[in-house]
């Protein structure tokens, strides 16, 4: 008697890899994935284990120009998610920083000092920063609705000069030009990050590591869920046709408010955490500069990607350090380090943008392309 057995599953084909297509996706949450491949998914694990031996290996002062790197990477993630995946041309970003920064340094600061200080802890200022800009980044998101393009961008544009006004005179808070205020203390669970020894073994720059590190860990995940939910489908469809996204439906005023809102959330989170880590800072550090920073982060790095958020960041970062390098073949005479950092910058962001517009993260994928097809060219 001939016995009918039924071809085995799509589950059991793609988990025993021998018969069908093992990477074939035949559902929506299988492709939005965190890790939709079994590649990223060890890629990611290797990449989060090999970053927890790096401050083993490296000196105090790389260590924190690393740290100050990806606490820098959040906010870049931030201004993607309003610029790259909503389509929301922002140039206001250090406005939403500052604002972080000094509510940061206000809730955490002394509060026996010279200068406006509660001395709460830090499980209390630093998500109290993010709120605060949050609420600034509402103030700007209805207008966002009415404009795009060049005109949003001179509106968010004018949020740094006046930004750049408030900090300067609101002396109580800020202490001024050329005086500045410290951040916020930074100490968490007992632990104080800014001692020369944090914990037992560990050096300051090592605890800044790791605790930088758990930081963007968080907030990348954080970031990459808002990207592939239902939220960053609508900011997709907002960014690519904002009439036709209205016309299926999407709530043009709800997600361009939200994605400000979000922006602004990391931008405040950023900045408290990133000046608690320099010490001091005075209210010239939130000019238009830091605003083209952070926009040379994101093209450099990816426009509407995660990694490549981390990516622009991290290079940016190490900018500097290049910068000083190069100097060293430049007579002294003819530029400064500052001056050829910001020719850098400028070069960098017209290169990308004209030679590779998906920056860091188009040059990762097309070597990951053509690795998986080697050594055919197709």
């Amino acid at each position: 008697m001939t016995v009918l057995r039924s071809a085995p599953s799509t589950h059991a084909r793609r988990s025993t890899g021998v018969r069908g297509r093992p990477l074939l996706r035949t559902s929506y949450s299988q492709d939005l994935a965190l890790a939709n491949t079994s590649a990223k998914r060890r890629g990611v694990i290797g990449l989060v284990i090999a970053s927890f031996v790096v401050p083993f290996l490296l000196t105090d002062d790389l260590l924190q120009v690393l740290t100050l790197g990806m606490i820098s990477s959040v906010g870049a993630i931030g201004l993607n998610l309003v610029t790259g995946y909503a389509g929301q041309v922002s140039l206001g970003h250090a406005f939403f920083i500052g604002v972080g920064a000094y509510t940061g340094a206000v809730l955490g600061g002394d509060p026996d000092g010279a200068l406006l200080g509660y001395g709460l802890p830090m499980w209390i200022w630093l998500p109290a920063a993010g709120v605060t800009a949050a609420l600034a980044g509402l103030l700007v998101g209805p207008l966002a609705v009415r404009l795009r393009g060049l005109y949003l961008a001179i509106v968010t544009l004018g949020l740094v000069f006046l930004g750049d006004h408030i900090f300067r005179e609101a002396r109580d808070i800020t202490g001024g030009p050329g005086v500045g205020r410290r951040g916020a203390e930074l100490e968490l669970f007992g632990i104080d990050f800014a001692s020369m020894e944090p914990i037992s073994g560990l050096s300051r720059g090592q605890a800044q590591f790791f605790l930088a590190l758990v930081f963007l860990i968080v907030f990348a995940v954080l970031g990459r869920n808002i990207a592939r939910s239902g939220v960053g489908r609508a900011f997709g469809a907002v960014r690519d046709r904002d009439v036709a996204a209205a016309v299926i439906g999407v709530d043009l005023t709800k997600y361009k408010v939200m994605a400000f809102a979000m922006s602004s959330f990391f931008a405040g989170v950023t900045g408290a955490l990133y000046y608690a880590v320099i010490g001091v800072f005075e209210p010239g550090a939130f000019s238009l500069l830091l605003s083209v920073q952070y926009l040379a982060m994101v093209l450099i790095g990816g426009v509407a990607t995660i990694s490549g958020s981390i990516m622009g960041a991290m290079f940016i970062a190490l900018l500097p350090r290049i910068s000083q390098f190069i100097a060293h073949y430049i007579p002294g005479e003819l530029l400064s380090v500052f001056q050829l950092e910001a020719i850098l910058y400028g070069a960098l962001i017209i290169g990308f943008l004209i030679f590779e517009p998906r920056g860091l993260f188009g040059i990762w994928v097309r070597l990951r392309n053509y690795w998986k097809g080697w050594p055919f060219s197709y």
